[in-house]
């Protein structure tokens, strides 16, 4: 396949098959598919969304040639928007918590953005708040803001939901997914529930994350959990939340390393975790989708493979 930008890579991901076979969790004839999202050029599934919205912000007549972009994010919306944006010649500022992935931060400036720190102690909601006041202060920019932007849901809803049905059909009996902005999960979770209205939905989150009723506080999985719930989430026939420990999370990311070679981050072993409950409590024969988000190269300086604490 030849293409003429690399954007033109985004999307398509392979699906990867878990068995008995390969974890004695799952049932005989039951099986995990996980979208293997880290294989997007930018490394996550928010390349789908960055495309997504500087192609909304066009059609809304919100972006114009020169308008710079800003948006708070913990790095992967930030590479995804940053791609897209280089292909349409716009200035981007995003607005990330001190202490976040080195990682993702060089990347993001490694592709053009000015990255603008707020307190560690502030989390998300510190740069949302900044990002905002940048935008205000800045004339001729755009604030897409993932967390409140339809558009979120809308680019999972239009291109990684539909390419489940296509390799999988419509029998899928479970979504469990990592939940921090809602977009991905409810936007493909609204499409997976008009094929199939009995479909459970899991959402998957850290411990410090508050969608089981929990306190909110730090903790060491990256780019899941909420200090607020998300509008997204609204309305949507929820079975269960799965919250995940750190050692839980950061244990099955170094599993899947070592036995198996898939080099992601820990919101995807969070994941696994999730699915690997999910379809040990269904009966034999069910299908259990899950989400890989992104690669785990950009968490390296945290050692998130060799830590014995996890």
């Amino acid at each position: 396949m030849i293409i003429n930008s690399i954007q033109a890579a985004i999307g398509h991901t392979p699906l990867l098959r878990f068995t008995h076979h390969q974890f004695e969790e799952i049932p005989e004839g039951s099986a995990i598919y996980a979208k293997l999202e880290y294989l997007n050029p930018g490394g996550s599934i928010k390349d789908r969304l960055g495309v997504y919205l500087i192609e909304e912000g066009f059609k809304q007549g919100r972006i114009k040639e020169g308008t710079t972009i800003i948006e708070p994010t913990a790095g992967n919306t930030g590479i995804g928007v940053a791609l897209a944006a280089l292909e349409a010649g716009l200035p981007t500022i995003f607005v990330v918590p001190e202490k976040f992935s080195l990682e993702k931060q060089a990347l993001m400036r490694a592709l053009g953005a000015e990255i603008v720190h707020t307190p560690i102690a502030e989390g998300i909601s510190g740069a949302i708040e900044e990002a905002k006041r940048l935008h205000e202060e800045l004339a001729d920019s755009y604030l897409p803001l993932q967390f409140e932007n339809p558009a979120n849901p809308e680019a999972y809803y239009r291109s990684l939901a539909p390419e489940l049905v296509e390799d999988l059909g419509e029998g899928i009996t479970s979504f469990v997914a990592g939940i921090g902005s809602g977009g991905t999960f409810s936007g493909v979770a609204r499409y997976l529930l008009e094929r199939n209205s009995a479909i459970r939905l899991i959402g998957v989150e850290p411990e410090g994350s508050i969608l089981n009723g929990g306190d909110s506080h730090g903790h060491e999985i990256e780019g899941i959990g909420v200090e607020f719930i998300p509008t997204f989430l609204n309305e949507l026939p929820i079975s269960c939340f799965a919250t995940i420990s750190d050692d839980e999370g950061f244990a099955m990311t170094r599993k899947l390393a070592k036995e198996h070679g898939i080099l992601i981050g820990s919101s995807s072993g969070a994941a696994m975790v999730g699915a690997l409950a999910e379809v040990a409590s269904l009966p034999a024969g069910s299908q259990v989708v899950t989400i890989f988000p992104d690669a785990g190269d950009r968490y390296l300086s945290k050692e998130i493979y060799l830590r014995e604490a996890y």
